[in-house]
């Protein structure tokens, strides 16, 4: 990626002084900037997004945001985050247990040692341009922090509305850490209006304490031109267990990874992703799950349907390390093709270096099935409304996994409008 160095210095040295309440994250971002001209970018197989245009010469500013706090009348744990605002809503009894919601650059102030503990520590700033980029010049953030024994019952819901106010790159950042024996469920609902013109690097850490469960589901839903880069990843401590449920529903080109490193003996992920191009978009994803410890296990289910003149690329990587016996990785990564336009690749990749394990996988590209279409039309269903059940009967598997069925509902209605337009 080209993009002028002098020019991004400058840039970064005027964000510095100009925004003092960041100051104790200054010394994070200076040694990111610093790692910028010697990293490269992220590579995907496959897949070249090199020329996307995520580095960007203006713009990049810390977001003063005005902050509300408000207690939940409703048991529920809200965050809605834009451009300008956080509102946070927790229940009362919530607080007195110690979980902490807000945006990182309030925290840092308030509580520095949570930052410095867990902020880009299980992604590094210094793995790729990218990384570096997104630390150093990170526009907005929000920290959960659960601590250990508590348990939420009901879902913590976020909102993250981006849209054309800022100018440049937004890079947005999720901190969840998720205490020893803690218990929360992670419902996030991703949108930008039609006119963001703004590109997106959008990370998510997740730590999880030992004998934790962390269930996180997201609905994305980016309207803008622009690009969008994803980088989520799960540390997940001693039989813990994290499962993903996204659905990756975005009009703009989009490309990332959803990471588990199951670095705790008996840890658990399941990482579960759908995706649906149209059009001439672009979209790539690694779904990665790593095992580097005795008797973890790693399952990976993505499933994506291609409309139009779109490209979609599902990496699988499933690696068992040395030393971690009796562990176990699945896979399957399945593409349904619904145009004779559309290109795409489903890529199951294993990394074996340890005997007495269990590892699999299984890749499809193909077309509707047809003795499954056969069968509705046989039943007097017109075909068009056939199809649409037989595509969403191929991604229930991840729609039902998130909890939410309202936003299981505003998933199925994405995908029958995008049906609908490139029928």
């Amino acid at each position: 990626m080209d993009f002028d160095y002098s020019q991004l210095h400058s840039q970064f040295e005027n964000n510095l002084a100009q925004h003092n309440d960041a100051s104790k994250l200054t010394a994070f971002r200076q040694s990111a900037f610093d790692q910028l001209s010697a990293l490269q970018m992220p590579k995907m197989t496959k897949f070249n997004f090199r020329d996307w245009p995520f580095i960007t010469n203006s713009g990049s500013h810390v977001i003063n945001y005005q902050l509300v706090e408000q207690t939940s009348e409703d048991e529920q744990v809200k965050a809605t985050v834009d451009a300008q605002s956080i509102t946070v809503s927790v229940p009362a009894a919530l607080k007195e247990k110690g979980i902490i919601i807000g945006d990182l650059f309030t925290i840092i102030q308030q509580h520095p040692q949570l930052i410095s503990k867990y902020l880009m520590k299980v992604i590094k700033p210094d793995e790729d341009l990218l990384a570096a980029y997104h630390a150093a010049f990170l526009t907005q953030g929000l920290l959960i922090y659960v601590p250990e024994d508590v348990t939420i019952d009901t879902p913590i819901y976020l909102t993250i509305k981006h849209n054309s106010q800022q100018k440049g790159t937004v890079n947005f950042h999720l901190l969840i850490v998720a205490g020893a024996n803690s218990r929360l469920q992670i419902i996030d609902h991703l949108s930008s209006t039609k006119d963001q013109t703004n590109p997106l690097t959008n990370f998510a850490e997740i730590i999880a304490g030992d004998n934790s469960e962390v269930h996180f589901s997201s609905l994305d839903h980016l309207s803008q031109t622009a690009p969008a880069y994803y980088q989520y990843r799960s540390a997940i401590h001693n039989h813990a267990k994290v499962e993903w449920a996204i659905g990756l529903m975005n009009e703009c080109n989009t490309v990332g990874e959803v990471d588990s490193e199951l670095i705790g003996k008996g840890a658990y992920a399941n990482s579960q992703l759908i995706a649906l191009t149209a059009n001439n978009q672009q979209l790539g994803i690694n779904n990665r799950v790593t095992n580097r410890s005795l008797h973890s296990q790693g399952l990976i289910n993505q499933r994506g349907v291609a409309l139009g003149d779109s490209r979609l690329i599902f990496n699988g990587i499933g690696q068992i390390v040395h030393g971690a016996h009796g562990s176990k990785a699945e896979q399957q990564n399945r593409l349904l093709m619904m145009s004779p336009h559309a290109t795409g690749d489903a890529n199951p990749i294993l990394l074996i270096d340890e005997n007495n394990v269990e590892a699999g996988h299984a890749a499809s590209v193909g077309k509707i099935n047809q003795d499954q279409l056969y069968y509705l039309l046989s039943r007097g269903i017109p075909k068009h409304q056939a199809q649409r059940m037989v595509i969403r009967g191929f991604l229930s598997a991840v729609i039902t996994a998130i909890p939410d069925k309202n936003v299981r509902q505003e998933m199925v209605d994405i995908l029958e409008r995008k049906l609908r337009e490139n029928a």
